[in-house]
């Protein structure tokens, strides 16, 4: 099924999991909140839907209400409470979204030991799935990732070809030329993010089930 619709007020859980984006919604009740915590990777986009909550990122706070949106970019750390005497309901998505997915810090600012898939092992035993096999995921993750660097490799060496072929057209004013040489830089681009995606998905398979406590 392509088009999949979500309503809030009934689908407060993950939406949408890959490693590009998670996205869900998310609901606090009233004196509840989130854990602080930062994304070593990862932006975090913050829209209130219903109620009101207090946003605390990098030591700055703001009450956020229905259709205010914030933002936490990488490595900052971030937490949440919901305010007042109704529930707040919100969209949150975090791009990329790659284990680990969350960094712990203790009171002195140093980061705690890395956790790999928690929600990820949880959501697996709801659905009713087995646990993952790491031996089974080993392999794979290599040859993902040697297929990365070949990826890599292979749209370096286009991007230098192109780069004299595009210097070229710029300074002749040949429009044409400049288009299609940064047409072959883009399948460059593209080859390698698909690579590094089919990583990633492996990957996180991988670590969790790796790591499982």
């Amino acid at each position: 099924m392509a088009l999949k619709v979500y309503d809030y007020r009934k689908d407060v859980r993950n939406v949408v999991i890959t490693p590009e984006i998670r996205s869900r919604f998310l609901k606090f009740e009233p004196g509840t909140g989130g854990a602080r915590h930062s994304h070593d990777l990862g932006h975090e986009i913050f829209l209130v839907l219903e109620g009101e909550a207090e946003f605390e990122i990098e030591g700055e706070r703001a009450i956020l209400g229905p259709g205010q949106m914030c933002v936490a970019y990488a490595d900052q750390k971030h937490e949440v409470k919901c305010v007042g005497d109704k529930p707040i309901t919100m969209y949150l998505s975090v791009t990329p979204h790659l284990e680990p997915t969350h960094t712990s810090w203790t009171e002195a600012g140093e980061k705690k030991p890395f956790r790999y898939g928690p929600s990820t092992a949880r959501e697996r035993a709801e659905a009713g799935l087995p646990p993952l096999d790491p031996s089974a995921l080993i392999d794979e993750h290599v040859a993902a990732s040697n297929a990365l660097a070949e990826a890599a490799a292979a749209s370096a060496q286009e991007q230098e070809l192109q780069a004299v072929e595009l210097r070229r057209a710029l300074a002749a004013g040949d429009k044409a030329a400049a288009k299609a040489a940064v047409d072959a830089m883009w399948a460059g681009i593209y080859a390698t993010c698909k690579a590094l995606s089919a990583m990633e998905t492996v990957w996180n398979q991988l670590s969790p089930a790796a790591t499982a406590e």
